[in-house]
């Protein structure tokens, strides 16, 4: 398998560095939380050699009699070396009983630098500040962008090509060690049943599969979609799938804190407010999609636009739905000062579609960039001062 850095998320650690926060890797399973975590050790021992590295990976077998936190904390306080710079790391941490309590004692005792990864069945976005008295910070981890993807597939060089194997095959960097289409579904298969049967089952005591695996199907199917609640319950009833709106919505919590969907709510842009009503979900990675579902009701506009809505995030902005009068415009992507205003479309070739598309941007009086991305295969170009970026080439700019 190649070896590909990531250099911002590396540089993200690098500026945490000596903080005082418990940092914590988080991401869906398989998107590279744990070879992060041994990049980053890699940089510290090269650029510190007096650096203190305490490590524990508890999928080694080497930790097996580390794995209740009173043997952790000893473990860990044992190895602690006055007048240097003291770094702990420990990889699936949910393998130790108890661990909290020995993180945040380590905590308390302000001597370490301390980072975490583990299963997203333990370490969920909600239990975050249940688990942990002290401050962290969470560092989230996306499978691989398009630009890492062309990186992985150096050897090719037409990037629209690149480009609708990435939208099919998904960011999943285990899968592309396989040789074949059907070995390559199965690993992100398995990868998702893991997270589905023994993360979310497990960690919820669920009576049964059959009501999660089929909301999360009709979510695979309905991505980019303004939902709810109530309304998934009700065509689930009818495809006669027994649900209620309060069980749907507490699965579609789960499925979000596990980071195998994210929610996009809705931004009032004439009032500049936000909308508790409906909301939008995205997966994680497109390639979850077609390994569960194949081309079924396949409309390739949906799926590029989950990629553009992972890539904004994965570029730190804030997205939401925008709300214009009765026009939609699919993102508002919110970053400190910075405001983008965002249409995505598969072919804007059909004046009648790309009328479509730039209406709603038109309609927005303020000065703040907007743009519409599209596989349009051409140079980008300005249209009433809107930006028209060809997809794949928006998706590699820095």
């Amino acid at each position: 398998m190649n070896y590909i850095e990531r250099p911002d998320y590396m540089q993200r650690l690098l500026d945490l560095m000596g903080t005082p926060d418990i940092k914590i890797i988080t991401g869906v399973r398989r998107s590279g939380k744990s070879e992060l975590m041994k990049a980053y050790i890699r940089r510290i021992t090269e650029t510190q050699p007096d650096a203190n590295i305490i490590f524990v990976d508890f999928f080694d077998l080497k930790y097996e009699g580390l794995k209740e936190y009173h043997a952790l904390y000893e473990y860990i306080e044992s190895h602690y070396v006055p007048s240097r710079t003291n770094y702990v790391f420990v990889d699936e941490v949910q393998l130790c009983d108890g661990f909290e309590l020995a993180v945040n004692s380590l905590h308390r005792s302000r001597k370490y630098d301390l980072y975490l990864t583990g299963s997203n069945a333990f370490l969920l976005s909600s239990d975050l500040t249940t688990l942990f008295t002290g401050r962290y910070i969470e560092i989230p981890v996306f499978p691989f962008s398009f630009s890492e993807f062309c990186r992985y597939y150096a050897h090719e060089t037409d990037t629209a090509k690149l480009f609708d194997e990435y939208v099919i095959r998904g960011g999943l960097a285990g899968s592309y060690e396989y040789r074949t289409e059907r070995d390559r579904v199965n690993y992100i298969r398995d990868v998702y049943d893991t997270i589905v049967q023994r993360d979310l089952v497990s960690k919820y005591r669920l009576p049964d599969t059959t009501t999660l695996e089929h909301l999360a199907e009709f979510m695979m199917d309905n991505v980019s979609n303004m939902t709810s609640p109530n309304n998934i319950s009700e065509t689930l009833s009818a495809d006669i799938i027994a649900t209620n709106h309060k069980t749907v919505g507490n699965y579609i919590k789960y499925l979000c804190d596990a980071y195998v969907f994210y929610v996009v709510r809705r931004y009032d842009i004439r009032g500049k407010t936000y909308l508790k009503t409906s909301a939008k979900y995205y997966l994680s990675d497109t390639g979850i999609r077609f390994a569960r579902l194949g081309r079924r009701n396949l409309d390739y506009g949906r799926m590029y636009e989950n990629v553009v809505c992972i890539e904004l995030m994965r570029r730190g902005y804030e997205v939401y739905v925008g709300k214009l009068y009765q026009k939609e415009v699919d993102f508002v992507a919110m970053r400190g000062d910075e405001k983008l205003y965002i249409q995505v479309s598969d072919d804007i070739a059909r004046p009648e579609t790309f009328e479509r598309e730039y209406t709603p941007l038109l309609k927005i009086k303020d000065a703040y960039p907007k743009m519409i991305l599209a596989n349009t295969k051409h140079e980008t170009y300005d249209y009433e001062g809107i930006t028209i970026y060809n997809l794949p080439d928006w998706l590699l700019q820095k």
